[in-house]
C-alpha cells in the first residue's frame, strides 16, 4: 500500500517523471522476461491437460463427503464474469482492427484473407486456452491444498507444500504484499480498459470525446458502485450479477451471429480454428515465423501479464468455491468451459468486426485511429437492427462486468491485509454461500482506501498514456505473479504425482 501510494504522489507531484519511469521498467520487463513469459504460460497449459487424464482428476474437492457451495451453472457463470471481466467487449472488435493492418511482421497483406485468418488465430491465443490455464493452475492448487489438506487461507500454503516445510513470517508477509499489488495493478489495468469503454460509449450516445475529465467521471462512478456493493452487503448478489451478465452475453453473441455475417463468421472461423491448433506451439513460444519479438511483446506478453497480475488472489476466489467437485470437474469448468467460450465470442466478434470495416471502406481501422479502440465496438453495432438500443445495453453490460469481477477481488485484497485465516475467507462472505465456517468482515476503512488507490492508478495511467498505460499497468502487474504461479504450477505438479497428499477420503 505505502508503494502504491507514495506512486500516486509521485505521479501528480511530476507526471513526466512518473510516466518516465513506468515506461523504463515496463521496457526492462519486456526485454528480461519475455522468454519467461512465453514458456511458462505453455508449461501451464501442458499441466492443466496433465492433470485433467492424471490420477489426481479424480480426487473429490473438499474430500469425498464434500457437497457443492454452487450450482454447475452458477459455478461457470462466477468463474467466467469473475476472469474475463471487461475483456471480451472492449477487445473483441477493437484488437482484431490491430491485427488486420499489422499483422505482426509477417509476410501478409494488411487487409487480405490471410490477414482475416491471423487476427483470428492471434484472439484465440489471447483469450481462450493460454490465459484460463494461467488461472486454473493456481485456483486449482490453491483448491486442493486449502480444501484437502486443511492449510490456512494464504497464497503461500501452496508455496508450504512445495518446498515440504513452512516459509517464514517474514516472507508470507512478503508474498502477500506481491500478490496485493500484482492484483491491484492488473485490476487498475483492467479498470482502464473499462474506463476507455464507457467513454467510448457514451461518446457514441452524446458526442462527448474521450478526455481525462470524463474518464474522472467515469472512475468515480465505478468506484461509487464497487464500494456501495461492497460495504452495504450487496455482495451476495455476485451470483444474481454473474448470472445476468453470463445470459447477455449469451443473448449478445447469438444476435450477432444471427443478424451479422453469419456465412462469413463460419467460414473465417472454421478457417482459423484449425490454425489455431497448427500454430498453437510456435505461437505460445514465439518462434519461426512467430517470432516477431516487438509485436509479441505488445500483445501476446501483454496479455500474459495481465492475466497473471489477477491470477494469484482470483485463484483463491475460485479455489475456495470449488468445494464438492471433483479435480476434472474443476477443469472443465474452469480451463475447457470458458476458452470454449471465448473462442466463440472473439469468432463471432472479430469476424462481424472484419465484415464490416471490409464492407465500408475500412470504416472501423478510421474509427481506431481518429477515437480509439474503445470506439470500435459501438461503431460496428451501428450496422445491426436496433442499434439505438444495443449501444446503451452495451454501456451498462460493460458497466456491471468490472464491477461483477472486482467486487470479490476488492473483498479478498481487503482480508490479505487483515491477516484472516480460513475461517474469515472473504470471497465465500462476499459470495454468501452456505458453508461450515463463521463467516469474517473487513474494516470498510480498508475497502475504500484499496478502491482508491485502485481508481488514482487506472486514472492516472489511462488519462494521460491511453492504452498504452493500460499495457504498462499488466506488465508492471504480471512480472512478481508470474514467478508465484509458476511455484504454483510446481506445486500442482507434485500433487499430480502423489495424489495420496490430497485424498481425504
Amino acid at each position: 500500500m505505502v508503494l502504491l501510494i507514495t506512486a500516486v504522489i509521485g505521479s501528480i507531484v511530476d507526471m513526466a517523471a512518473f510516466l518516465n519511469l513506468a515506461t523504463g521498467v515496463n521496457s526492462w520487463i519486456l526485454k528480461t522476461f519475455s522468454n519467461v513469459f512465453a514458456i511458462a504460460v505453455f508449461g501451464f497449459v501442458l499441466t492443466c491437460l496433465w492433470v485433467f487424464v492424471s490420477p489426481l482428476g479424480k480426487i473429490k474437492i473438499g474430500g469425498a463427503n464434500a457437497t457443492p457451495l454452487l450450482s454447475r451453472w452458477n459455478w461457470f457463470a462466477i468463474t467466467l464474469c469473475t476472469t474475463i471481466a471487461i475483456g471480451i467487449l472492449f477487445w473483441g472488435t477493437a484488437e482484431p482492427m490491430y491485427h488486420l493492418y499489422d499483422p505482426g511482421g509477417r509476410d501478409i497483406v494488411a487487409a487480405s484473407p490471410e490477414a482475416v485468418r491471423f487476427s483470428l488465430v492471434s484472439l484465440f491465443m489471447h483469450w481462450a486456452f493460454s490465459p484460463y490455464a494461467i488461472y486454473t493452475v493456481p485456483a486449482l492448487t490453491f483448491a486442493l491444498v486449502y480444501h484437502n489438506m486443511d492449510r490456512s487461507y494464504s497464497i503461500s500454503e501452496p508455496i508450504n507444500v512445495l518446498i515440504g516445510r513452512r516459509l517464514p513470517r517474514t516472507l508470507c508477509d512478503l508474498l502477500d504484499a506481491v500478490v496485493l499489488l500484482s492484483l491491484v495493478l492488473g485490476m487498475a489495468a483492467s479498470l482502464g480498459a473499462c474506463m476507455l469503454l464507457l467513454s467510448g460509449g457514451i461518446g457514441k450516445i452524446t458526442g462527448l470525446h474521450t478526455t481525462p475529465v470524463l474518464l474522472a467521471m467515469i472512475a468515480a462512478l465505478i468506484v461509487t458502485a464497487v464500494l456501495i456493493s461492497s460495504l452495504s452487503g450487496l455482495t451476495h448478489g455476485i451470483r444474481v450479477l454473474s448470472d445476468l451478465n453470463t445470459k447477455l452475453f449469451f443473448a449478445f453473441v447469438a444476435f450477432v451471429f444471427i443478424f451479422g455475417p453469419t456465412l462469413y463468421i463460419l467460414k473465417e472461423s472454421a478457417g482459423a480454428i484449425w490454425g489455431y491448433l497448427v500454430e498453437f506451439v510456435p505461437r505460445s513460444l514465439i518462434v519461426g515465423e512467430a517470432g516477431d519479438r516487438q509485436w509479441a511483446n505488445a500483445w501476446t506478453i501483454f496479455y500474459w501479464a495481465n492475466w497473471l497480475a489477477w491470477a494469484p488472489v482470483t485463484a483463491m476466489f475460485l479455489g475456495r468455491i470449488a468445494r464438492g467437485y471433483s479435480v476434472r470437474a474443476f477443469i472443465a469448468i474452469n480451463f475447457f468451459a470458458p476458452s470454449l467460450f471465448a473462442i466463440v465470442w472473439m469468432s463471432v466478434f472479430g469476424g462481424f468486426a472484419m465484415a464490416v470495416d471490409a464492407a465500408t471502406d475500412g470504416s472501423l481501422k478510421a474509427v481506431l485511429d481518429s477515437e480509439g479502440p474503445e470506439a470500435v465496438l459501438f461503431q460496428a453495432v451501428t450496422s445491426l437492427p436496433l442499434s439505438a438500443l444495443l449501444v446503451p445495453i452495451l454501456v451498462i453490460l460493460s458497466f456491471l462486468s468490472y464491477v461483477t469481477a472486482a467486487d470479490s477481488n476488492t473483498e479478498a485484497i481487503a482480508m490479505i491485509c487483515e491477516k484472516k485465516s480460513a475461517e474469515q475467507g472473504a470471497d465465500a462472505a462476499s459470495l454468501q454461500i452456505p458453508q461450515e465456517m463463521p463467516q469474517g468482515k473487513t474494516r470498510p476503512a480498508l475497502k475504500i482506501i484499496w478502491v482508491i488507490l485502485l481508481v488514482s492508478t487506472a486514472w492516472i495511467m489511462t488519462a494521460y498514456t491511453g492504452i498504452d498505460g493500460v499495457r504498462m499497468l499488466s506488465n508492471l502487474g504480471g512480472l512478481p505473479a508470474l514467478f508465484i504461479v509458476i511455484a504454483l504450477n510446481l506445486t500442482l505438479i507434485k500433487l499430480s504425482l502423489n495424489p495420496k497428499l490430497v485424498s481425504k477420503d
